[in-house]
């Protein structure tokens, strides 16, 4: 099992619509794929079309109520695709878990906990799991971080895009030599790339110089089709 953490500090930059897609695109492919919701905005939830009432298991309950990951997990409409949704009592999560022993490490011990129950059962793992962290570097997006063993980012091409890595990279850095030794940062996904600036195109020569082997070959393009596809569920 891949457990992939897909992260940004800045809102905005096509991390949730890539985390989907992604998860997408390998569902087709026959992978079993587990999206975790772990942005209060609740996004990736709004864009699987997946409400998620007060009463609900969601990634709010699996955190500050001791839900069973098993309990919040819902189908998607795609084959092989899973989510764990969420909604906007995950925004107080934060202060609930203040003082919460463990706190860094609630997501993992679920994860770590479903996937010993479905060995037991004999039920299939998942191939993927794939995480939306919040635009934020606190206590949601480092639990986030805790459980998976890699991380993408996704940048938009701009110019604090090398900044905001230069910040993440210090995080992870953190992360591994405290509580996720297992932890890299894998994949970088440039992200409302337009090739008609010039500054666009710096960034992205910039972002390959100095991680070669983790940005993707190709980056995702700004296009308003990306920006309306949620609204059409």
């Amino acid at each position: 099992m891949r457990r992939i953490a897909l992260v940004n500090q800045k809102g905005g930059v096509g991390k949730t619509t890539s985390t989907v897609n992604l998860g997408a695109a390998l569902a087709l492919q026959g992978k079993r794929v587990l999206l975790i919701d772990l942005d209060p905005q609740a996004n990736l939830s709004t864009h699987l079309s997946l409400r998620a009432d007060a009463d609900d298991a969601t990634s709010y309950a699996v955190l500050c109520r001791g839900a069973k990951l098993a309990d919040a997990i819902r189908p998607a409409a795609l084959p092989n695709l899973y989510v764990v949704p969420t909604n906007l009592d995950l925004s107080g999560a934060e202060l609930e878990l203040a003082s919460a022993i463990g706190r860094e490490s609630l997501l993992r011990d679920a994860l770590d906990d479903d996937t010993r129950t479905r060995a037991e059962r004999g039920e299939p793992a998942f191939d993927f799991v794939l995480i939306d962290c919040p635009p934020s570097l606190g206590l949601l997006a480092v639990n986030g971080l805790v459980a998976a063993t890699e991380v993408f980012i996704a940048v938009q091409t701009e110019f604090f895009a090398l900044q905001g890595m230069s910040k993440l990279r210090e995080v992870v850095a953190l992360l591994q030599r405290r509580l996720n030794p297992a932890l890299k940062i894998t994949g970088i996904i440039p992200c409302l790339y337009d090739t008609r600036l010039r500054l666009a195109r710096e960034v992205l020569a910039e972002l390959r110089r100095y991680f070669p082997e983790q940005v993707f070959p190709r980056p995702i393009h700004a296009n308003i089709k990306l920006a309306e596809a949620p609204s059409y569920g």
